[in-house]
């Protein structure tokens, strides 16, 4: 069968969740998308007419100057708001202030050690976070920072990254956020990609009540970057580092000393905002490129939509990512300080110093929203139902996934456990390239489904089509694609153009490649199936890995599932499953509990997905994100030695024991 054949996808879901009869009651009566008429109406204008649907949303921020054209679309290359200027980080925090909201809440911080009264925790207004963006900003000008130089930037999750992350923009300097887990080779390869001559640090981070060595990481990575002027130090933990004379400087020395009148800089719409680095693969790093007026955008509206943000009405906001990912970018800082709802950051680990961490934050802080990975979720189921239990919950009014699928089982346990059965779930599909959100249910509008991230947001035309760009029809599996551009998608890759057309615009000529394998039920609801990698081609039938995994999590023996392809004779490729089983089955590990899963998914899906091997784990090999390193465990079940990338492994004792055996 030739490897454009569809994928075989016959597992279904028959439980649809209507919104909450009183969700626009917890709303204090306001919805943003009350229906799915009103959802219907806004997308089909939004694809008909995005240069007016765009505008009008546009028109709810502050420009310098004002566009002269909503959108050039000369493929694959767009420009937003053209010939208009503005400032992302003006209009994340200034205009709060300039509005008379200075007084509220911007960002709510726990720290994660703690002592004998409990956590760390600080509140900033929107007024001291402007206060301190300009400061630090005059400080970075001050050591050479100018408008175009790309900042690094490797910090612990404190109050201290964001203001370093919204002063290069305010600078009109882009940043490169590098997530505080890599490690010296990942820092030097992104640094010098980025050409990058100022790095913004910490002493060290918290992390599992253990000190993450941040600035001994940037000196060894200095070592090979004789490029690097100077590195800001922030204070965190205290402990002793050194400081190069010359070129090491201290935060508390060169911020506080700084007035607060540095003003945000105009910048064209398109004028770089970020750099981001997509990690995972042997080849060199890819710095996806977004540019300030459509992020910016999109970022605040797609928030407004997919969370039902709604200002002065006691919100609070809290995302689990790190701002080292796109998630933090975008639903941390860029799309929620326009907003106006407190975003909570947290230093730590969710199971530090016990696993219910996550929902004594969620009590202490009455949060209302609550953003975090499937990963995140299953770690959760297979730490026991008793940690939840054990705090009120009774505030939060939104749920939300992000990073992969979320197994039915798990987007069930998280309805009920963390959300009592009465809090919407927004599974939002997106991308580090696409900015933000580009699939996922609206809270008090979208019937959901579980392991189903719904219908496309507005301004995006997504579709799951052929090889030749052919829409295929209910059920029948293939690639996942946006047909016309949308504002926060990414402008190439930093000094690859070519790479940034081969990977995203060749395989199906006119579209943006998604990278995921998908399909559409006949509700219309998107499905996504696994990344294109992953799909499995067996005896010519082509298989999603997500929806193997999603029918092991639904035995209710299994608790996390990765699949993985694997040589085989006769079948050119086979099928490895690595399964944490649910704590009461543990003991039960064996053939016949192997064999009652296998029979499991044949029944789910067909014998042609019955896994060949079944290993049981207490763990996956996962990075700090979360997100199961599935090209490691394809080592694994090939019987070879990795030669990958591992420097955002999480804990490398989960590699090691599942080389050591078989069980």
């Amino acid at each position: 069968m030739s490897s454009n054949a569809p994928i075989h996808s016959v597992l279904t879901e028959d439980r649809v969740f209507p919104p909450p009869a009183d969700f626009a009651a917890r709303m204090h009566g306001t919805v943003h998308v009350p229906d799915m008429d009103a959802y219907r109406a806004m997308h089909e204008r939004s694809i008909r007419d995005p240069e007016g649907f765009w505008g009008d949303v546009a028109k709810g921020f502050r420009w310098f100057r004002p566009w002269d054209r909503v959108l050039e679309w000369n493929l694959p290359d767009a420009k937003w708001f053209v010939g208009g200027t503005t400032n992302a980080c003006f209009n994340a925090v200034d205009r709060q202030v300039e509005d008379g909201h200075g007084d509220e809440v911007a960002i709510l911080w726990e720290g994660e050690p703690m002592g004998a009264a409990g956590p760390e925790v600080r509140r900033i207004t929107y007024r001291e976070l402007r206060d301190e963006v300009a400061r630090c900003a005059a400080a970075l000008e001050e050591l050479g920072v100018r408008k175009g130089d790309v900042v690094t930037i490797y910090m612990g999750m404190v109050p201290e990254l964001a203001v370093a992350v919204l002063a290069c923009a305010r600078l009109g300097a882009p940043h490169s956020v590098i997530f505080g887990g890599f490690a010296p080779q990942a820092i030097v390869d992104r640094v010098q990609d980025a050409d990058s001559k100022v790095i913004v640090t910490c002493d060290g981070g918290w992390r599992r009540g253990s000190v993450v060595p941040l600035k001994a990481n940037v000196d060894a990575a200095c070592e090979r970057l004789p490029e690097v002027r100077h590195v800001l130090v922030l204070r965190r933990t205290g402990g002793e580092v050194a400081m190069k004379p010359g070129r090491d400087v201290w935060w508390h020395d060169a911020v506080a000393k700084q007035g607060t009148g540095r003003a945000c800089e105009p910048v064209d719409a398109e004028h770089p905002l970020f750099l981001l680095y997509t990690s995972g693969s042997t080849g060199k790093p890819k710095g996806i490129v977004h540019t300030t007026g459509g992020y910016m955008v999109f970022t605040a509206a797609t928030a407004h939509w997919t969370f039902n943000l709604v200002p002065g009405q006691g919100q609070v906001y809290f995302c689990t990512a790190d701002i080292g990912w796109i998630t933090g970018h975008s639903y941390i800082l860029y799309g929620i300080l326009p907003n106006r709802v407190p975003t909570l950051m947290y230093e730590g680990a969710p199971n530090f110093p016990a696993e219910d961490r996550f929902w004594s934050i969620v009590a202490r802080h009455r949060v209302t929203h609550f953003y975090t990975a499937p990963t995140a979720i299953r770690s959760f189921m297979r730490w026991g139902d008793a940690h939840p239990a054990r705090h009120d919950l009774t505030s939060l009014r939104v749920l939300g996934t992000v990073g992969e699928p979320i197994n039915p089982e798990a987007w069930i346990w998280y309805h009920e456990r963390i959300g009592g059965g009465r809090c919407p779930i927004v599974d939002t599909m997106w991308q580090t390239e696409t900015g933000g959100h580009v699939i996922t249910p609206l809270p008090g509008c979208t019937p959901t489904v579980p392991g189903s991230c719904t219908l496309p947001m507005f301004g995006v035309d997504a579709a799951v089509v052929d090889e030749h760009g052919k829409e295929l029809p209910a059920n029948a599996g293939g690639l996942l694609v946006i047909r016309k551009p949308w504002p926060a998608m990414l402008r190439g890759i930093r000094g690859d153009r070519q790479r940034f057309i081969d990977t995203y615009w060749s395989r199906v000529p006119g579209m943006y490649l998604a990278g995921d394998g998908a399909r559409r039920d006949q509700r219309g609801c998107f499905w996504i199936m696994g990344r294109i990698d992953d799909v499995l081609n067996v005896s010519g039938h082509r298989l999603g890995t997500a929806e193997v995994e999603s029918s092991l999590v639904g035995s209710k023996l299994v608790v996390e599932a990765a699949v993985v392809g694997m040589p085989h004779e006769i079948k050119g490729t086979g099928i490895a499953a690595f399964c944490v089983l649910h704590p009461d089955q543990a003991a039960n590990a064996g053939e016949d509990l192997r064999r009652r899963l296998a029979e499991h998914v044949a029944k789910d899906i067909g014998a042609i997905a019955r896994p060949d091997v079944i290993r049981f784990t207490n763990g996956l090999p996962k990075t700090r994100s979360g997100k199961i390193m599935r090209r490691l465990l394809r080592d694994i079940a090939a019987g070879k030695e990795t030669t990958q990338d591992t420097t955002t492994l999480e804990d490398f004792g989960v590699l090691a024991k599942l080389r050591e055996t078989d069980e």
